[in-house]
């Protein structure tokens, strides 16, 4: 399973990409919310964890902004 995690504190994107690929997750990571647009885009997940509070664009607006572009489609609950 593969998961993108954004998040902008460094010391919590640290723990979250460990302990999931512990679990045998493969983990993309990214810092802010331009680039988890830009990694949703052009790879396919399996999940998204979005930090809702990144400055500029927070996860909220990427998931919105994916949802708009109906890249999501049957994946989005």
């Amino acid at each position: 399973m593969r998961l993108l995690i954004a998040e902008d504190d460094t010391r919590l994107l640290k723990s979250l990409k460990h302990i999931f690929e512990s679990n045998q997750y493969m983990v993309d990571v990214v810092s802010n919310g331009m680039d988890a647009l830009t990694y949703a885009e052009s790879e396919e997940y399996d999940g998204l964890i979005l930090d809702i509070m990144m400055p500029g664009l927070d996860g909220v607006e990427v998931l919105k902004r994916l949802r708009e572009t109906e890249f999501l489609r049957l994946h989005c609950f």
